[in-house]
């Protein structure tokens, strides 16, 4: 196990989704060329997409970025993110919420 400490421009989003009944697949297939894409932007630190075990309608995103500019003045802009942006209020049962955080330390295994 190791631990990391983080830059002090990095930023962490934290985006719950609830979704509308039947609309996880076209959900999932929305968000995963997103996600593949996004792999590879210099920025990009990690991603780790959760759904609440209770409720298999809401789902949690995590994304760490290495900049908060990037991801604003950049990232959300990028073309393989439109086909997202469009289709995603159609799906939604209410409105995202979006969180901001600052990462300070990471603990992980590998």
């Amino acid at each position: 196990m190791h631990s990391a400490t983080y830059d002090p421009q990095t930023v962490t989003f934290v985006i719950t989704l609830l979704l509308k009944p039947g609309c996880e697949q076209a959900f999932l297939d929305l968000l995963a060329p997103v996600l593949d894409a996004m792999r590879h932007e210099p920025t990009f630190v990690d991603a780790v997409l959760h759904r609440d075990p209770e409720n298999p309608l809401r789902f949690m995103l995590y994304e760490t970025w290495a900049s908060l500019d990037d991801v604003v003045q950049v990232q959300m802009h990028r073309d393989y993110r439109q086909a997202y942006w469009d289709g995603l209020p159609a799906l939604l049962a209410e409105d995202r919420q979006v969180q901001v955080w600052q990462p300070v330390r990471g603990d992980f295994v590998r």
